[in-house]
């Protein structure tokens, strides 16, 4: 699992992707960005920014934050003009791991994009679960966000992968329930679900709304609005 797999590695090797050495690194950093200055001048500005993404993310590796989140923010907007829903998800990511002041309002607007638009559900999994970590323990943000990412695998993962996340998920939402409530058996695990309403998505898909209404504040990037009415019915 490509996305997830990142998240695991940097917190092992505190920081490296994968446990690559510096040298490594900027190896690649230096290939990209060669990528990035033979673009011819007719390339579209999604392509641009999608190459702006893949530095952010070694920029991120290399502890550079205030590049990567810049880089990240730059592309954002061409993603976003394009339409290109996955790859904006992807500079929010870098933005929230580059942990500046408009990270946390990076990351609700990456949540409600991965939510709203049908992008590889791992992705949607993996800026959920940085909610998950965000959140403190007896905070019901984490509940919901753990039912929401179930709740996404579920509607739209299939084979392997489906098999694999909705394995994550569950015991991502085992997780938090020992944590909110100290859930042990299953039976309370049932009536946890049922108590927080985490088993009804005419229930928790509002409140996420609320969760990450509070993590981005009025400092929305994109028009919320024109993207509801563009979508189909």
């Amino acid at each position: 699992m490509k996305y997830l797999e990142q998240e695991v590695n940097r917190d092992m090797e505190g920081g490296d992707e994968a446990g690559f050495s510096t040298e490594q690194l900027e190896h690649e950093l230096s290939t990209v960005q060669q990528q990035l200055s033979h673009l011819p001048a007719d390339a579209k500005p999604s392509e641009r920014a999608e190459l702006q993404t893949r530095l952010g993310e070694i920029l991120i590796d290399l502890r550079r934050t205030d590049e990567a989140f810049e880089l990240a923010r730059e592309a954002f907007d061409a993603l976003i003009a394009d339409e290109q829903w996955e790859g904006a998800v992807q500079a929010c990511n870098v933005m929230f791991l580059a942990d500046k002041s408009d990270s946390l309002a990076a990351l609700g607007q990456g949540v409600w994009l991965a939510v709203t638009f049908p992008i590889d559900p791992e992705l949607t999994v993996a800026m959920l679960q940085h909610i998950i970590d965000e959140t403190p323990a007896d905070s019901d943000g984490a509940a919901v966000a753990a039912a929401v990412a179930h709740y996404v695998v579920d509607m739209r993962a299939e084979g392997k992968q489906r098999d694999n996340l909705m394995l994550f998920t569950g015991h991502m939402m085992g997780s938090v329930a020992r944590r909110h409530s100290e859930v042990e058996k299953q039976e309370q695990f049932d009536y946890w679900l049922e108590k927080l309403e985490l088993n009804d998505p005419a229930a928790f898909l509002p409140r996420m709304r609320n969760v990450i209404d509070v993590m981005v504040q009025e400092d929305w990037w994109v028009d919320r609005e024109a993207i509801w009415a563009s979508l189909p019915e």
